[in-house]
Order: structure tokens, then sequence, then C-alpha cells
């Protein structure tokens, strides 16, 4: 049986299958042909549900790069998609990393807590096997630790149906359906920011982003990550009821739905981060649009800066609310109504008021000065959680991903 192994007549299993209308037997037929010998005990005491993450790796060590690159970048912040509180570029990749850290600390769980059926029979009872050893508890306790050993597990569960639970593979496509999230949220914000013209995914020189608009770079490595994502968290749905209608030691009905949603699952989860991987890989970001973007909203969000400029000036913080107020409303009218830029600042520096801070207005509006501890934030990060997780990937580091899309 040994020897034969792997001289797998699929032309013949095919064949057998379509008279038997059973997989599994009809691999023991072939397999039994090959090996007449062995053919009285292959399959003995046994039913046929007894037979039956680098790239995540390395995505996170380009946006770790990344993040590591443009970690004091000064980039508009924005909740509800409205522009708010400066944050940084490399600081904004940090958030993408910590889900991904999260996905792979999951899937290293779901794949540490698998455990082998085992040798188990048909309802889980260990009769078959048993009655074989003639009533020898211990031969049967030692075969299920010999073929759980030999199929690369360290633990069998002690319990079982016909099948494991089901519940495990809930328990492996809820990681995965996990990531999938992350990589649609990672994925739509890079569209977003597309949008924007702050950052890009990699756009090949002879690239067509429309057959209709010809200026057009749209993001179609992202948005097909979001397409495949949507159905990587969809297909979990099948484990989930799979598990649920399972009747007694086990029905019949998962078979068909697990050898679809299953490989499907690891498929869709290998796709998207190869994509994502190639993505990191060419992203470009634009510092110029990044600050004019700021520069548009900046002098907004220094008012505060200001008035406490004026204060310390000798100012009265009310007088000078009630200026900064004017001020802003008029600029935000020129900016809203008329579609001009943002003309507050020259509009503080033409009042007299403000003489007395008039030398501290580009310190009082420098970006790095709006981005607080980002930077450090960064940095402790990538070195206290994602560098530690990598290292036992590191010599997996160096292959790229050439896509053909």
């Amino acid at each position: 049986m040994e020897s034969h192994a792997e001289d797998i007549d699929f032309a013949m299993a095919a064949e057998e299958e379509r008279k038997l209308r059973h997989d599994v037997m009809a691999h023991v037929h072939t397999f039994a042909h090959c090996c007449p010998t062995a053919a009285p005990i292959i399959h003995l005491g046994a039913t046929s549900c007894y037979v039956g993450d680098n790239t995540l790796a390395r995505v996170l060590d380009r946006l770790a790069n990344f993040a590591e690159k443009h970690a004091d970048l000064p980039t508009l912040g924005f909740t509800h998609y409205q522009p708010a509180q400066l944050t940084t570029v490399g600081k904004r990749a940090c958030l993408w990393l910590q889900d991904l850290a999260m996905d792979m600390r999951n899937l290293q769980r779901a794949r540490d807590d698998l455990r082998f059926r085992g040798v188990k029979g048909t309802t889980g009872t260990q009769a078959s096997f048993l009655q074989l050893f003639q009533g020898d508890h211990d031969k049967v306790e030692e075969l299920d630790r010999m073929v759980t050993e030999m199929a690369g597990f360290k633990k069998s569960y002690l319990v079982t149906g016909q099948t494991y639970s089901r519940k495990v593979d809930v328990d492996s496509l809820s990681a995965l359906a996990s990531l999938g999230a992350t990589v649609h949220k990672i994925c739509t914000d890079i569209r977003l920011l597309a949008n924007l013209k702050e950052i890009e995914e990699p756009f090949e020189k002879e690239q067509i982003g429309s057959s209709a608009m010809p200026y057009k770079r749209n993001p179609m490595r992202a948005e097909r990550c979001c397409s495949l994502a949507r159905h990587l968290v969809a297909l979990l749905a099948d484990p989930l009821q799979t598990a649920s209608v399972q009747w007694l030691e086990r029905t019949l009905d998962d078979s068909a739905n697990r050898r679809i949603s299953l490989p499907e699952s690891f498929l869709t989860a290998d796709i998207i981060l190869s994509t994502l991987q190639n993505i990191t890989e060419g992203m470009v970001v634009y510092p110029k649009v990044i600050e004019r973007h700021i520069r548009h909203e900046l002098p907004f969000m220094a008012t505060e800066n200001i008035i406490m400029a004026m204060v310390k000036a000798g100012g009265n913080r009310q007088d000078c609310h009630e200026k900064i107020r004017v001020l802003s409303q008029q600029a935000a009218a020129v900016v809203k109504q008329e579609g001009g830029d943002n003309d507050l600042l020259s509009r503080v520096q033409a009042d007299p008021y403000f003489t007395p801070i008039l030398g501290q207005l580009d310190t009082i509006l420098d970006p790095k000065t709006f981005i607080g501890r980002a930077p450090q934030q960064v940095a402790r990060f990538l070195s206290e959680e994602v560098r530690p997780l990598l290292e036992p990937y590191r010599a997996k580091m160096d292959v790229k991903i050439e896509l053909e899309l």
C-alpha cells in the first residue's frame, strides 16, 4: 500500500464513482486495483467521513514598511467621511495593520485548536475497532493515537459522532470571514483615498482605467478585493447552517455543502491576500495633494490655537473668539458659496487685531503640531506587536506577487 500511495488512476476513480455514486468507495476500489494483495483490508473498520499563512505575513510586512516610511507624514483624518483632526499616513496604515494582526492571531488559534477526528467508527463509539482487537481497549486507544499522529495532529477529539462536530468548520471559516471583513475595510479606504488622489494602488503603464474615459485610473485591484471579500464573508453562513441542522450522530446533508464552502473560503482568502500583497507592494502616496487638502482645512482646525496664542500675548479670549468666528464664517462662505480656497489665514493676517501673533502663524499652522503622538504610536506598535508577530515568517518575506488581472 505504501509503495502505491501515489499511483492514482484518476480516470478509473472517476469511472468507479460514476457507477457506485460514492466518492470514497470509488477510490477504495481504485486503490485496491493498484494493490490487489491489500484489497481485503482497505477501509476495514472505517467510514467514508474518516478518510476524507505566508501571504498574510507578507501583507503585514509590506504594510509595516509603508507605515514606518510615512509615520510622520501629516494627513487629514476623517470621521463620518468629513475632515477631522490630522493623523499621519503611517498611523492610518497601522489601523489596517492592527486588524490584520488580529486576523493572523485568530487564524493561528483556529489552526492550533484543530484536532483529528481519530479512529472512532461509524457512530463514534469505536465498537468496530474494539471488535477487531477482541475487546482490547488499550489497542483501540493506541491505534487512535498512532493514526492521529500519522495524520499530523497532536490531539484527537475524545468524543465524536460519525463526524467531528461541524462547529469546527464554523470556527475555521469564522477566522477567514473576519479576514474578509478586514480586507474589505482596507481596500475601501484605499478606494476613498484614490478618489481624493492622495493614495493609489499600482497602475501599469499600459493599463486602461475606463473604456469611455481615458483619463481615469480606477482602483480595480482594491475593487476586486472588496468584491471577493464580500463573498468570503457570505460563505460563513454555510457552516453555521450546516452545524445547526446535523441530526443526532450525523446526517449527510453536510457533505455537498462543505465541498463547496470550505475550499471556496480558503481559495477566496488566498486570492484576496495575494491581490492585497500586490497592492501594498506598489502603493503610491502623493504628499503634495495631501498637503493641499491640509491647507484647505487646517486654518479652521487651527482657530483654537490662534485664540490661545492671542491670550498668551495679552488678548481677551472672548473678543478673540468673536473675531475668529466672524472671519471663519466669511472664509466658509468663500469656500461653499463661491467655490474658492479657504482664505481664513489671509483674513487673520489682514486684521490689525492679530498683529501681536503674526510672527507665530507659521508655527501655529505647522501640520506636524497637529498630529499628536502619531509617529511615536507607529514606532511602538510596529516594534512591540507587528515585528514580533512576523518573526517566524522572516525567511519567507522575499516572495513578490505578480498578478495577471
